[in-house]
């Protein structure tokens, strides 16, 4: 399945419903992600994104991680909802852990002492782009995924678990799999309102 770009983008939601059907192979997917990786941009090509790829039990590992942590401080009359949103979330084949290597942003700091200040923002704005094409590839591919937060709660263990450096900072994390339900509908404030056009 392959559609125009802003079709995709049109059409990317945060799916909920997620299913193990393999729509595309892993690595098929592993594509995906490196060449988004290789050529979303930075700034001043820090390229100071970093990946993480869970396939299947790994995902599992990490959502199961996660629920432990949150069990621990999510009142218990409140966990039902926490573990069916956990549930939901394994119920994919994968997710995506986003990071930004501070290492590599505060280097450019010490580079380019004139805009110190500003590195820290534009590597956010790297990994929003980042994240936001993997989601849109997804998309193109007949994927549904969604985009959580629960950084940075469980920051320590992931490291942990998957021997990276201290210097990666997580900063969202993308369950992905097959669409078992739709999105529902979406609102939109008036266009006129946020976008302004002169000549």
């Amino acid at each position: 399945m392959e559609k125009k770009f802003l079709e995709a983008v049109r059409d990317r939601r945060s799916i909920y419903a997620l299913g193990k059907e393999k729509v595309i192979t892993r690595q098929r997917i592993q594509e995906i992600v490196e060449d988004a990786v290789m050529h979303v941009p930075s700034a001043f090509n820090s390229q100071s994104a970093r990946v993480v790829l869970l396939n299947e039990k790994e995902s599992s590992k990490f959502w199961n991680m996660t629920r432990a942590t949150l069990k621990k401080i999510v009142p218990e009359d409140a966990f039902i909802t926490t573990n069916q949103k956990m549930d939901s979330f394994d119920a994919g084949f994968g997710t995506i852990l986003f990071f930004e290597d501070q290492a590599v942003v505060n280097e450019f700091v010490t580079k380019f002492p004139t805009y110190k200040d500003k590195f820290p923002m534009w590597s956010l704005q790297s990994s929003g782009m980042l994240q936001f094409t993997i989601w849109t590839a997804f998309e193109a591919e007949g994927l549904g995924a969604s985009l959580q937060h629960y950084n940075p709660l469980i920051d320590a263990g992931v490291k942990e678990e998957w021997c990276l450096p201290e210097s990666w900072v997580l900063l969202a994390e993308m369950p992905f799999g097959s669409v078992v339900a739709p999105a529902g509908a979406k609102e939109f404030s008036p266009i006129r309102e946020r976008v302004k056009v002169f000549g």
